[in-house]
């Protein structure tokens, strides 16, 4: 047996709790190189408990609608961004934090241009893109000696059905 999810847009404000949509929305916080470029100013609140920040490319096996969404994960000591590198839509989808366990998801449909950043401790599903060959920049804590040492796991008990 699953339980149902509906996916939702993917808005800002809805999105804040789990941390931030970088997206070239409205007018450039600046303008910048001669009037030639603007500049959509800090968009995420990147973070490294220890280690350092780095930038990585993700190429995952696209996801078909429905699918069951069976664990999630999480990383204390870091933020997490994903910056799709195509237009194509990817599914953002998180769990808010119930006594270090996670509660109720919520899938957030990313629409072109749109990337997302989870903040540190964010329960999230792993990358799940809706196209093929969609790739991503991910920038993330590079874990020191080369050792992932701050993936936490969940599997669910019983899986949740994500429905377009």
């Amino acid at each position: 047996m699953t339980r149902g999810i509906q996916i939702e847009a993917l808005d800002p404000a809805a999105f804040a709790p789990f941390g931030d949509v970088v997206a070239a929305s409205g007018a450039p916080d600046r303008i910048i190189n001669q009037d030639r470029c603007g500049r959509w100013h800090d968009l995420a609140r990147l973070s490294a408990a220890d280690g350092r920040i780095g930038v990585s490319l993700f190429r995952s096996t696209p996801r078909q609608l429905p699918f069951e969404l069976t664990f999630v994960e999480r990383h204390a000591l870091g933020s997490q961004a994903f910056i799709p590198l195509a237009c194509d839509p990817y599914l953002a989808i998180v769990c808010p934090d119930q006594d270090g366990r996670p509660g109720h998801p919520r899938a957030f449909l990313a629409a072109a241009g749109e990337g997302v950043n989870y903040l540190p401790g964010i329960w999230h599903a792993v990358l799940t893109p809706l196209a093929a060959g969609t790739l991503f920049a991910v920038i993330d804590r590079i874990a020191s000696h080369n050792a992932d040492d701050d993936t936490e796991v969940h599997e669910f008990d019983t899986p949740y059905l994500i429905e377009p």
